[in-house]
C-alpha cells in the first residue's frame, strides 16, 4: 500500500511540474502514471550506476553533477514516454528539480510513520 501511495505522490508531483515550468509538458494524467514508473524504474536501476560511474566528476563539482545526471534522467524518461515532453537538457534539470523538492514535500506530509 506504501509503495502505491509513493507512486501516485510521484504522480501528481509530476502533473505539478507543468504548472511551474513551462517547458515540460504531460498530456494527461495517464501519461503522468506512465512517467513517473518509468523515472522510479530509471531511478532505481539505471541512476546507482551512473553515479558510481561519474563519481570523480561528482566529487570535483562537489556534488552538484548529481543535479545534471537527474536531468538526464528526467529527459530520457521523457524521450521514452509519448505525450510526455520537455524542451531541452536544462529545462529537464529545472523539471527534475522541481519534481523532487514537490515530491519530497508531499512524501513528508504523507508517508509519516
Amino acid at each position: 500500500m506504501r509503495l502505491l501511495l509513493a507512486w501516485l505522490i510521484n504522480t501528481v508531483s509530476l502533473f505539478a511540474v507543468p504548472y511551474l515550468l513551462r517547458t515540460v509538458y504531460v498530456q494527461d494524467i495517464g501519461t503522468a502514471l506512465i512517467a513517473a514508473l518509468l523515472l522510479g524504474l530509471v531511478n532505481t536501476l539505471i541512476r546507482p550506476i551512473l553515479v558510481l560511474l561519474t563519481l570523480p566528476v561528482t566529487l570535483l563539482t562537489l556534488g552538484l553533477f548529481i543535479f545534471i545526471i537527474n536531468g538526464l534522467m528526467f529527459w530520457a524518461v521523457a524521450n521514452l514516454v509519448s505525450g510526455f515532453a520537455v524542451a531541452g537538457f536544462w529545462s529537464a534539470v529545472g523539471g527534475a528539480l522541481i519534481y523532487s523538492v514537490i515530491s519530497w514535500g508531499l512524501s513528508a506530509l504523507l508517508l509519516r510513520k
